[in-house]
C-alpha cells in the first residue's frame, strides 16, 4: 500500500520533501490491539498506514484520484465522491467492461 501512496503522489506531482516526510511518518509507526483485557504489546505497522490520523482520508483520495487520472477515458464515465467510486456507462455490458478495466489496472500496478 504505500508504494501505492508514493505512486500516486508521483502521479499527481506532489512535492518531493512533501513526499518524503509522508513516507517518513508510515516508516516506524507503531499500534496496540485494545481489548477488554487490556491493550496488546506494541508492534509496528508494515503494510499500509496507520488507521485514525487526519492524514488517512487525504492519501486515500490522493491515490483515487491518481488512479482516476491513470485510467479515465476520453469522456468522463468515472467520478469520485469521498470514499466512493461510481462508474458510469450507456448498457450493462459497456458498464462490466468498464469496471473489469478499473479491477484490471489496479491489479496491474
Amino acid at each position: 500500500m504505500r508504494e501505492v501512496i508514493r505512486w500516486a503522489m508521483c502521479k499527481l506531482e506532489v512535492e518531493e520533501w512533501l513526499e518524503l516526510a509522508v513516507m517518513s511518518m508510515c516508516t516506524g509507526a507503531e499500534t496496540v490491539v485494545r481489548t477488554i483485557y487490556g491493550n496488546s504489546n506494541g508492534f509496528e505497522v508494515k503494510i499500509g498506514v496507520h488507521q485514525g490520523p487526519a492524514l488517512s482520508p487525504l492519501l486515500f483520495l490522493i491515490v483515487m484520484e491518481a488512479l482516476s487520472r491513470e485510467f479515465r477515458v476520453a469522456l468522463s464515465w468515472e467520478l469520485l465522491y469521498a470514499d466512493d467510486l461510481v462508474v458510469m456507462a450507456e448498457t450493462e455490458d459497456d458498464l462490466i467492461k468498464r469496471l473489469n478495466e478499473w479491477k484490471d489496472n489496479v491489479k496491474n500496478l
